[in-house]
Parts: structure tokens; C-alpha cells; sequence
């Protein structure tokens, strides 16, 4: 992962913004709808949320009165967290070294953006374990993916890309996308995920469509009046832990807890 690249483009990037649109408020609610189904089960619980932007999550749990810690790499945007709430304890920091923190801390830990911006499995494998560590043995790790066939999908075929990306390496033969280093996204297959979880020892609760196909019809959603829009949400929550819906979603949410308990 090039940081230096990353932190250029969140400081320009609005993740408010995107979120508070209609293909980003399904992502929203249906993340929400698990973090509760999950928090609801635990007592008093410590949550740590690892790239957390600008505070979307953190803040939202923080008014809930939850103990919030928030972890940024973008210094700009540990500052708009800041200047939004005052509940949440912010640090700055990256996802693959979180020695600040001890073992076993944490009830819930969130890593809805490093897995997609670190390029590299070693790098990929490294903060997972490092979100392992910091979780309790009977916590819960949340992790969100952007997923490979939504871009060749939408990306390759839909933007008519798919020819020039074939042309100059940047998908193999079995359309699997090949990052480079200087890659801002890295994307990834559900058989991807699951040799990640075996590596570092994570046993899958679930693993949720954030979005299904809400980002490949974004005209379509944003035509909805508001009375279809909830039934368009409605239907996304019933079906988006339908295993035939995950795969060609553009993020999935994979909710672990540890394997080996020592």
C-alpha cells in the first residue's frame, strides 16, 4: 500500500458524502442492522472501529453511549471526527501496527476500510492479526471487502475498460483482477477471504452483501420515490445474506470471531 497516495486521496475524498447518498445509505443501514444485531448480545461493550474515515460508524455508536475508540491513517480526517463529536477517543495510526493497544481489549473491532486498501496479502494478513489480537477471545471482528467481480462487472464491461485491462495485465485469464502496488483498491473473491480467515485462524459468523446489486443500478435507485426506496431497502435486508447475492456485490461484511482461543 502506497500511504503517502492513500492519505492524497482522502483528503480529497467525502466519505459523508457518499454514504448519506441512496447506494450508500443501503450500505449504511444494513452494516448498522448487524453492528446492533452483534452489540445487543454483549454487555458494556469496548468497540474499536480501524479506518474509520471521517466517523460515520464511530460517532453513530458513540451516541448510542458506547465506549468508541476510532483509529485513522488520515490525519484530516481524525480532525472532521474531532469537530463532529467529542465522545470518541481518536488516534492516529494504521491498521498493520496497533501496538497502542493491549491483547484481548476490545468487545468489537471494525475494519471497514484497511482490507481494501492494503494491497499485498502479507499486509492483508498482518492487520488482521493485529485486529485479533486486540479482540476479546469471545468478541466479534467485522471486516468489509470490495469484491472482484463487481469491478469487472461494472468497471471493465459496463465502462467498456475490459479490452484495455486485458491488454495491459491488469486482470489474468480467469478475470481476476492483479493489483499493483501503487493500487489505491484491492479486490477480491469470496475463496480469497475464506484463505485469509484460514491464515490467521478467524471463524466466519456471516458474511453479508453490503450493497447487492444496488451500485450496479444506481440510476434506477435514484429514480425511487420514497416510498419505493424503503421497499428497495426492505428487500436488500431480506436478502442480503443469501449466499447467491454475496459474490458480485461490491462490498461484502465478513463477521469472525477468534478460532483458537489460547
Amino acid at each position: 500500500m502506497n500511504e503517502e497516495n492513500l492519505i492524497k486521496y482522502y483528503n480529497k475524498f467525502n466519505e459523508d458524502k457518499r454514504l448519506s447518498r441512496r447506494h450508500g445509505i443501503v450500505e449504511y443501514k444494513t452494516t448498522m442492522k448487524y453492528i446492533n444485531k452483534y452489540l445487543n448480545k454483549i454487555n458494556n461493550p469496548k468497540i474499536i472501529d480501524i479506518g474509520a474515515g471521517t466517523g460515520k460508524y464511530s460517532i453513530e455508536l458513540a451516541n448510542k453511549g458506547y465506549d468508541v475508540t476510532a483509529v485513522e491513517l488520515v490525519k484530516h480526517n481524525l480532525k472532521v471526527i474531532e469537530q463532529k463529536s467529542n465522545k470518541v477517543k481518536t488516534h492516529l495510526g494504521n491498521a498493520k501496527n496497533l501496538n497502542k493497544f493491549n491483547d484481548n481489549l476490545f468487545d468489537l473491532t471494525l475494519l471497514f476500510g484497511p482490507l481494501y486498501h492494503l494491497i499485498s496479502k502479507e499486509e492483508q494478513i498482518q492487520a488482521l492479526k493485529e485486529a485479533k489480537r486486540i479482540t476479546k477471545n469471545d468478541g466479534i471482528i467485522m471486516v468489509v471487502y470490495c469484491m472482484n467481480d463487481f469491478a469487472i462487472i461494472r468497471h471493465g464491461f459496463m465502462d467498456q475498460n475490459i479490452i484495455d485491462a486485458k491488454k495491459h495485465n491488469l486482470i489474468d485469464s480467469n478475470y481476476h483482477i492483479i493489483p499493483s502496488n501503487d493500487d489505491l483498491y484491492k479486490q477480491v473473491r469470496i475463496e480469497d477471504i475464506n484463505k485469509l480467515n484460514k491464515i490467521v485462524n478467524l471463524k466466519r459468523l456471516e458474511i453479508i452483501s453490503q450493497d447487492g446489486p444496488t451500485d450496479y443500478i444506481r440510476p434506477y435507485i435514484n429514480k425511487l420515490s420514497d416510498e419505493e426506496f424503503d421497499m428497495y431497502l426492505d428487500y436488500h435486508l431480506k436478502t442480503c445474506a443469501r449466499q447467491d447475492m454475496i459474490g458480485a456485490s461490491a462490498h461484502v461484511l465478513d463477521i469472525l470471531k477468534k478460532e483458537d482461543i489460547n
